[in-house]
């Protein structure tokens, strides 16, 4: 979900692009240990994948619009340190050269978006790996349901982080007032249908390169026990 400038008072503003800063900074520290020669072109793709789905965007409240996410897909992919970077590099160009979400809310753009909802969705693709990996075949459609279940998991819980944005420094004038509760719920609603449909995508995306090349899939490669691939 995309901020606009204005719904959260300045200092909520600074306190979130400073958690941002944090994030990015470990982020670009940690993600030297996921990349190597083979794995940086696919980096640049799941960049480009993020960019474009999260073009299509539709209003969920005044000054707040939602649309697919690719957290749990970057992270699966290539790493949640890795993932991070691409979402946030998504999230700076489209700011930047689209206006699509304001400068002032960038900080908590990222943190929504590129912390919580990678962080979310990695956790619960790595609670789930076990399921896959412990077959002396991994059934791809197992594959698939943790796909699913991550990039869902991961949107719900980035919606949650604007509702704490807001509950912190939210303009009332800028939701017509709602209360945070009504905020709250609604922000959960439209958002597990939207996880719907990331879930879809990131199950089809995950489980068409595992198919193919599963040494480039992160959570597979990073698993204590690796599986051959069962279509």
């Amino acid at each position: 979900m995309h901020m606009s400038d204005g719904l959260i008072n300045a200092p909520t503003s600074l306190l979130f692009v400073v958690v941002a800063v944090l994030g990015l900074s470990v982020a670009a520290w940690r993600a030297r240990s996921e990349l190597d020669e083979r794995t940086a072109p696919m980096a640049g793709l799941v960049a480009a994948f993020v960019f474009a789905v999260q073009m299509v965007n539709f209003p969920i409240l005044p000054g707040v619009s939602g649309h697919l996410l690719g957290g749990a897909l970057a992270a699966i992919l290539v790493g949640p340190f890795t993932g991070m970077l691409c979402v946030s590099i998504v999230l700076i160009v489209q700011a930047l050269l689209f206006a699509d979400g304001g400068l002032t809310a960038l900080g908590a753009n990222i943190t929504n978006m590129a912390i919580i909802g990678v962080v979310v969705g990695y956790g619960v693709a790595v609670a789930l790996r076990p399921l896959v990996t412990r077959r002396e075949r991994m059934d791809v459609r197992v594959l698939g349901g943790l796909a699913f279940a991550a990039a869902l998991c991961g949107t719900a819980a980035a919606s949650m982080g604007f509702v704490l944005e807001y509950a912190i420094g939210g303009q009332a004038a800028s939701a017509d007032s709602t209360s945070l509760g009504a905020v709250a719920a609604y922000m959960l609603g439209a958002h597990v249908l939207i996880g719907i449909g990331e879930g879809l995508i990131t199950a089809l995306t995950v489980t068409a390169v595992a198919k193919t090349r599963p040494d480039l899939v992160y959570l597979l490669r990073t698993a204590p026990r690796r599986a051959e691939v069962q279509a």
